[in-house]
């Protein structure tokens, strides 16, 4: 399970090294092309044959009254973690993980403010996380580190009897996507990526309206991450050993797919009634990062080793079509200096939904509904969830509240025994277009199948529950330390 920084970025980035001189490709035979090796490997991972020995989807494990989570990685999403499921009943924060002291001292604060007992702390040494895996009294590990180490984390928690959710992407190979969906379906733990953008208020109103037939037959669906990262992405105090600067600088593709492409999956049920197909995808020059690294090695010996001409391109557009004959395109862009947007399209034979940059907009012909329209679209399409925890969400926080909808929501499942929102199939098949995007911008937008992670029952699997007819139940601690509630 360990992990090693700099060989995980000659894997995972294969497409990147392969394209710059001197790289890892050596071992090419003759007349080959450099970069048929490593993609080569993607390939065959995503021609996998796989006998499914047990279907997660739908998949409701026993009842946990009092769950009971461990927090690994204090960095950049872990204190809001912290701070969000302290709000929520039913939760007891038992331990704390980060390799940084300091980060444990600060989370530990948090369960300090919000009255909350004070966790066993995990710290010290790189792999101190296989400890907290291995208590005997947790039963969720929520994982926040970067990006590499999602899986090796989730999959060494279920096979040590815990359910585990992790930030996105929850795989960065398709290997990797392969593992997760193995280790769920041995040991029948929950593994969900914690998707949260699946919870904005929009997209889970456009979500309802699908399923009541307003758009008629979906036919086309977009969804991006365009948010303009380049200072931050090249801040020496931002993300520890400048790792999302790596992956940007030593692979290509649509390295960030999730954001926008989780709700339009849900609209099209794929996983649950319709496949991804195959996906072919394009990526522009570099016009940005290069630069970027040049300029700042000038008066910064830091940066010189991020002084390349290898790194990913401004805009990946990456186009799916599915078994159904449904279109997806997924865009990513991280440095040109755009509002951010995830897009966010549905287009069916009836009507459109459109949100990003601009405010969510809907019409059934030429013109836009205007705001009396709009509201009574909200009032009439507004799914359950939405009116039963959506103003506290907002009131607690993050991401305009969807961070905390996704967090309690998966909480309530827990508590009463029922399917998660997001399975493991989805999580592998979501988090597996980074890589087989890379493989088609290096293979001139070749076209690449799409592993079907559910060998075979999206056929008969359920579409997510979003009507809360089951559920529903648990409470948020509206103050903490006085111990008030509210009652759902």
């Amino acid at each position: 399970m360990k992990t090693n920084r700099r060989s995980f970025f000659k894997i995972a980035g294969a497409a990147g090294a392969g394209m710059m001189a001197g790289s890892v490709m050596s071992s090419c035979k003759p007349g080959e092309s450099r970069i048929a090796g490593p993609f080569a490997a993607i390939k065959e991972a995503a021609d996998k044959v796989h006998t499914q020995k047990f279907n997660m989807s739908g998949f409701a494990a026993p009842k946990i009254d009092i769950v009971r989570i461990g927090v690994i990685g204090l960095g950049s999403r872990g204190p809001g973690a912290v701070e969000r499921l302290s709000k929520i009943d039913g939760v007891e924060i038992k331990a704390l993980c980060d390799k940084l002291p300091d980060r444990v001292d600060k989370a530990q604060k948090i369960l300090e403010k919000n009255g909350l007992p004070a966790a066993k702390g995990y710290t010290g040494t790189p792999e101190i996380w296989k400890e907290l895996c291995q208590s005997s009294d947790l039963d969720l590990i929520y994982i926040t580190t970067p990006w590499e180490f999602h899986t090796p984390m989730a999959v060494f928690a279920m096979e040590n009897g815990k359910h585990a959710v992790s930030e996105v992407p929850a795989a960065v190979t398709v290997d990797e996507a392969w593992q997760l969906v193995e280790t769920a379906e041995k040991t029948k733990k929950h593994f969900m990526m914690l998707e949260n953008c699946c919870y904005d208020f929009f997209e889970l109103l456009t979500l309802n309206m699908a399923r009541q037939g307003f758009f008629g037959e979906i036919v086309h669906v977009e969804g991006a991450y365009i948010h303009d990262l380049l200072n931050s992405n090249f801040n020496k105090d931002g993300y520890v050993d400048m790792w999302r600067l790596k992956h940007n600088q030593n692979r290509r593709g649509n390295l960030y797919p999730t954001h926008g492409l989780g709700p339009v999956c849900q609209v099209l049920n794929v996983n649950r009634g319709d496949r991804m197909d195959y996906l072919t995808a394009m990526s522009s020059n570099d016009f940005m990062m290069a630069s970027k690294a040049e300029e700042l090695a000038k008066s910064d010996s830091f940066y010189n080793e991020f002084k390349t001409t290898g790194y990913r391109g401004n805009m990946t557009t990456t186009l799916v079509h599915t078994e159904k004959g449904k279109t997806m395109m997924i865009q990513h862009d991280v440095t040109s200096p755009r509002p951010y947007s995830r897009i966010h399209l549905v287009s069916g034979t009836k009507g459109v939904a459109v949100k990003y940059p601009e405010p969510g907009k809907i019409a059934t012909g030429h013109e836009w509904f205007d705001d009396a329209r709009m509201k009574e679209i909200e009032a009439q399409y507004t799914p359950e969830i939405v009116k039963r925890i959506g103003e506290l969400a907002k009131q607690i926080g993050g991401h305009g509240g969807m961070d905390f909808m996704m967090d309690w929501r998966l909480i309530d499942c827990l508590r009463n025994g029922l399917p998660l929102d997001q399975d493991v199939y989805d999580a592998a098949l979501w988090s597996s277009i980074a890589p087989l995007s890379e493989w088609s911008v290096a293979n001139r937008s070749g076209s690449i199948t799409v592993p079907d992670f559910t060998c075979g029952s999206y056929k008969t699997n359920t579409p997510v529950d979003i009507s809360l007819s089951q559920g529903g139940n648990t409470g948020v601690r509206t103050n903490t330390k006085s111990g008030s509630q509210l009652s759902l």
